[in-house]
């Protein structure tokens, strides 16, 4: 997914795109052990996938009490 596709998603999403990940990530991960991981570099594209996506998620935990109490003109 391209960097800026998280920017569109909402929090909800967000959460579920993150436990896609964190799936994907445990997956690979157990066939590393059984030494039948055909590409090891996704592992890292995993982790910085989940970083992204964890980011965005706390950046709108972070604004939406700030857009919720900011005083209306």
């Amino acid at each position: 997914m391209a960097k800026t596709a998280y920017n569109d998603l909402t929090a909800q999403e967000l959460k579920a795109k993150s436990q896609e990940l964190r799936q994907e990530l445990f997956n690979l991960r157990l066939q590393k052990a059984t030494a039948r991981l055909e590409k090891p570099h996704r592992i890292t594209e995993l982790r910085k996938e989940i970083a992204r996506c964890e980011t965005r998620l706390s950046h709108l935990c972070l604004t939406a009490p700030a857009k919720a109490t900011a005083p209306k003109a």
